[in-house]
Formats: structure tokens, sequence, C-alpha cells
């Protein structure tokens, strides 16, 4: 399931994606500073480029870009963010 990132709360979307861009394997050897590689993501899901996807088995958030997303899906998100 998608989840609209408009819909978390800033504190709650700020640590996802710290999360994400901290996690092990993300860095590749890249030194940006913490702040520049999250405000990335941000701009990337402001952008459209990246979604929150929320895995309802383990209960756990990721991002993905938004060509990795089955389109069904991307369809729903949108009817999702029109109804607000």
């Amino acid at each position: 399931m998608l989840i609209p990132f408009e819909q978390l709360a800033a504190e709650t979307l700020t640590g996802l994606i710290e999360d994400f861009v901290t996690r092990d394997g993300t860095d590749n050897g890249d030194e940006t500073p913490l702040h520049t590689r999250i405000e990335r993501v941000r701009r990337a899901l402001e952008k459209k480029q990246a979604v929150i996807l929320f895995d309802v088995e383990s209960q756990q958030c990721q991002l993905c870009l938004r060509n990795d997303v089955p389109k069904e899906w991307l369809d729903d998100l949108n009817q999702l963010t029109m109804q607000e």
C-alpha cells in the first residue's frame, strides 16, 4: 500500500527519511552530509519521483522510486491525494 507523504506528521516523515538514508548499504561511500541526503529524498517525494510503500504483513515502510511501483498502486495513490 502506498502512503501519501503529506499524510504523515512532519516528525514521522523526517524519521522515516533519516532511517532510509542511514541504512547499511545506502551511502555507497557517499560522504554527503546527512541533512543534504534527507533534503534530496524529501524533494523526490515532493516531486512525486519517490513514494512511501507500507507493507501490511511486515508493518514496515520503505521508500521506492515511482518507476519501481506497479501502475495500479500509483492510480490508487493519485485517487487518495485527489480526495484531500
